[in-house]
């Protein structure tokens, strides 16, 4: 054998427990090997092998990190995203939250992360501020007067922030509504009947709750109280026959308070009012010409002309009638006092001697006239006084019982004879 074999088979023996304990990147890389010229030393070659190894393991590793990161990032992304979704239900779902406001709040769930993020940092704000701004504002439908200055200088300040007007809403208003409602009760005090002035006092020295509960239910029951006291009185006063007989109507029921305030203040005018009709008719009738057209004129007005008329009106229509009577009465006396004068001023002229005609028995004209003895017939004719017609009737009478004496001698004469 030559020597040259010999060293090649020795070369080969030596190298094959390297090539056996070889790693399996070796072998994975034996294609390249073969068509690349082997290393020079065996040394060289594990070294280039194990460098290799190392790279590709750091490859490796760092890949697998960046997909750790990734994978953390977006989990991150949805939790955040899910958060916010559960905020954004919780502030639409609550009872002060508006329309407005759970409109947003849908439409940004609806339009993903982004727009649920700028939700909840700005536009819920922006939105709580407009609405407590109405809210303020509905404040004003049944303030008092307190209350409304309250409200209009919030409103008016233009620089009113979103706690200033929560703060307002939610605690300065009531106090504003307990200063009208002790304005309120103190009027009723000032107005109301026993019933209303106890009970109010006893709101006023209670608390804000005491007289919200006197002003909507308590004054009611203490109106009722008095409102009955009321009624009795007016049955006891009035002497209408319609009214008293409502009156003890609801009296003998079990009327609500509404019902007793509302015949107080309506029902019982409309009664009376008939019951002043009826009354009013019964003085017209019969009455003087001033009553009876005054009468007239309150049927066909008002129901307060009608009170007037009885208040007042009647007893001035009255007055007016006796005045009249009582001049005409005057007038009447005066009328025959005048027609008797003048009678007695006539009568001398048509019973004066020598005018009249008669049958008298003294002796006379032709024509019947009495003319008295040694009187003249002229007398009469040229107005002379009443002396005169005195004397002529004197003379008359005279010249009468003479001839009645003498007849009554001569009748006496002649039976005794």
């Amino acid at each position: 054998m030559k020597l040259s074999r010999i060293a090649a088979v020795v070369t080969t023996a030596a190298l094959a427990p390297a090539i056996l304990v070889a790693s399996p990147a070796v072998a994975a890389g034996e294609e390249a090997a073969n068509s690349t010229p082997p290393a020079p030393t065996a040394p060289d070659q594990a070294a280039t092998d194990e460098a290799g190894k190392n790279q590709t393991g750091k490859n490796q590793t760092g890949k697998n990190q960046t997909g750790k990161n990734q994978t953390g990032k977006d989990q991150t992304g949805k939790d955040q995203a899910e958060q916010d979704r559960k905020t954004i239900l919780a502030i639409i779902a609550d009872p002060m939250a508006s329309t407005h406001m759970k409109e947003a709040g849908r439409q940004a769930i609806a339009d993903g992360p982004a727009a649920m993020r700028a939700f909840i940092e700005t536009d819920q704000h922006r939105i709580r501020l407009d609405d407590y701004r109405v809210l303020v504002t509905r404040l004003l439908n049944d303030a008092g007067p307190a209350l409304r200055e309250g409200v209009n200088e919030l409103l008016d300040n233009g620089r009113t922030g979103l706690e200033q007007l929560r703060h307002f809403y939610e605690v300065t208003q009531h106090q504003l509504r307990d200063q009208d409602n002790r304005v309120a009760i103190a009027r009723l005090i000032s107005t109301g009947g026993p019933g209303v002035k106890e009970a109010g006092r006893k709101a006023l020295y209670g608390t804000p709750a005491d007289r919200i509960a006197f002003l909507e239910t308590g004054r009611y029951l203490a109106q009722a109280s008095d409102d009955r006291v009321e009624l009795a009185r007016i049955d006891e006063a009035w002497d209408g026959p319609l009214v008293s007989e409502a009156v003890g109507r609801l009296l003998s029921g079990s009327p609500t308070p509404a019902e007793l305030r509302h015949f107080l203040e309506v029902t019982q005018f409309e009664l009376r009012d008939q019951d002043n009709r009826a009354e009013i008719a019964r003085i017209v009738e019969g009455g003087g010409p001033e009553l009876a057209e005054a009468g007239r004129a309150a049927l066909a007005g008002t129901a307060a002309d009608r009170t007037a008329f009885l208040d007042k009106g009647q007893h001035e229509a009255r007055a007016k009638d006796e005045k009249a009577q009582q001049e005409e009465k005057a007038q009447q006396e005066k009328g025959a006092s005048e027609g008797g004068q003048k009678k007695n001023e006539e009568r001398p002229e048509q019973k004066s001697p020598g005018t009249g005609s008669g049958t008298g028995t003294t002796p006379g004209t032709g024509s019947g006239t009495v003319t008295p003895q040694g009187g003249s017939g002229s007398l009469a004719a040229t107005g002379a006084g009443d002396s005169a017609v005195i004397a002529g009737t004197a003379g008359t009478a005279l010249a009468a019982g003479a001839g009645l004496l003498l007849a009554a001698r001569m009748r006496r004469s002649a039976f005794r004879g």
